[in-house]
């Protein structure tokens, strides 16, 4: 079955500059440098950041890779910890200011669509120190810096975000402690969730103002969707399931596209005696600097039901529902995560139905492969043929809804290069390009060849087998 898409649709990759640059030369470091500065047993195989895919040398090299395999869109990040010299002032660091420039141009020469994300978890360490997103002084640091991105880059950029998957940091640093610095604390978590929307709309704020006559230029926040499905239909199972897309989706994407709040979110927030500190004027921001598209990165679903035994730790949005163990899901086994491609079709029927069909594309999806190097062939090329049929069922599911009216225009794969990443440094790769450690040596996998194939034509064949697996 041949499955062909729009004309003009992107296809594309993304990764962020923490992941994929390095630290040389930057003028501060961030929370995630200091982390492994500080707990470097936290990390896999104690890799840090310090080099990663080097792409702050390589980028030359990588455009020219991002050609051979046809990509006409790539995301990336710029860091606060690289850009700016003075946090307090927004002095801009001229070096780097020189590298975005000399990357952003030639990405823009090899007519490949550029979209610049500006925070992807990777929080200033001297701001880290006086709280990040929990200290409103710096959700007007963040915004300062923002101006300054679009001043300098605005002409080079295509597409701009604030922020990516910003519930994560919430999720990660303030409830469940995977990351540093490791705090569970409801009411602090949800004033951080608060303020990181406020630094979005903040930076919106600065955006529209320096590009008020430029209607070409747009704004998204990039946002992980991972929709909550109730174990049955029992209304205990329901409500907990729509309590926890109020947490983890709804707040972000309402707060983004609409501008306001969910009153039963908020009413959950003040019984459990967690309201974030807010005013007229904040929200007043919120309301009137919402995005232009929205970017959803999908990988899982979650399947949650209500709570079985009465909740009795402490007080954590996990008092309203908890996960359980579908029988029936089917599992990446080289990572462990549910593969459910049917999901991408889910997401863009509600952002049709409940969002006005604004327009949107999938800015992340991809599949992390431990130990992917046992799959080489005598030449040297990974034989991802478990990638190649991920990317097909998820295509396909993205088809159907765009023929049925959802108003998406791109996919970009979770990533060009194998990154490195929080904690897990190298452990999955996810990459069109394999990275070797040693040599930085970059080898396109067989699924760059595939997906080069599938932008020149702008379609591709799916096996019945696949369409049936849905």
């Amino acid at each position: 079955m041949k499955i062909k898409f729009p004309e003009n649709f992107l296809w594309g990759a993304a990764t962020s500059g923490p992941q994929s640059e390095g630290s040389k030369d930057k003028p501060h470091l961030n929370v995630m440098d200091k982390w492994f500065q500080l707990h470097p047993e936290d990390f896999h195989n104690q890799v840090g950041p310090e080099i990663t895919c080097n792409s702050y040398e390589k980028y030359p090299e990588d455009i020219e890779l991002m050609q051979r395999i046809n990509l006409n869109s790539f995301r990336t990040s710029i860091q606060w910890s690289r850009l700016i010299d003075d946090l307090e002032t927004g002095t801009v660091n001229q070096k780097a200011l020189k590298y975005y420039r000399d990357y952003f141009s030639r990405l823009k020469k090899a007519n490949i669509k550029l979209m610049v994300n500006l925070y992807h978890f990777d929080m200033p360490w001297e701001l880290q120190e006086v709280g990040g997103f929990a200290n409103k002084h710096v959700v007007d640091l963040f915004a300062l810096y923002a101006k300054r991105c679009f001043e300098s880059f605005g002409d080079l950029v295509d597409m701009w975000s604030t922020m990516n998957e910003p519930i994560v940091p919430v999720e990660a640093q303030y409830l469940y402690k995977w990351w540093y610095p490791y705090i569970s604390d409801y009411k602090l978590a949800a004033q951080v969730g608060y303020n990181t929307i406020l630094a979005h709309a903040k930076a919106v704020k600065e955006f529209k103002i320096l590009f008020a006559n430029d209607s070409k230029k747009e704004i998204t926040v990039v946002l992980n969707l991972t929709p909550s499905y109730s174990k049955d239909d029992k209304p205990e199972n329901i409500k907990a399931a729509k309590l926890s897309d109020e947490f983890f989706n709804k707040s972000m994407l309402e707060a983004a596209v609409n501008g306001r709040f969910n009153q039963e979110f908020i009413d959950v927030l003040k019984a459990d005696n967690v309201l974030p500190e807010f005013n007229k004027s904040e929200l007043d921001i919120i309301a009137n600097n919402r995005i232009d598209f929205l970017a959803v990165n999908y990988y899982q679903p979650r399947r949650i039901q209500g709570r079985e035994k009465p909740y009795s730790g402490e007080n954590m949005p996990d008092k309203h529902f908890e996960n359980f163990d579908w029988a029936e899901k089917r599992i990446n086994p080289h990572r462990g995560w549910e593969i459910h491609p049917e999901t991408i079709y889910n997401i863009a029927m509600d952002i049709k139905n409940n969002y006005n069909n604004i327009k949107w594309f999938i800015s992340e999806n991809g599949m992390g492969v431990e130990g992917e190097e046992k799959f080489k062939n005598q030449d040297g090329v990974i034989q991802d043929d478990y990638r190649i049929d991920f990317i097909k069922e998820h295509l396909y599911w993205l088809h159907k809804a765009i023929q049925e009216g959802s108003n998406c225009f791109g996919y970009q794969m979770w990533t060009f290069i194998d990154c490195w990443s929080w904690a897990n440094s190298f452990k999955n790769r996810y990459g069109f390009v394999s990275l070797d450690l040693k040599t930085q040596a970059r080898t396109i996998k067989k699924s760059g060849t595939w997906i080069s194939n599938c932008i020149i034509n702008n379609e591709f064949e799916i096996e019945e087998n696949l369409v049936n697996k849905n």
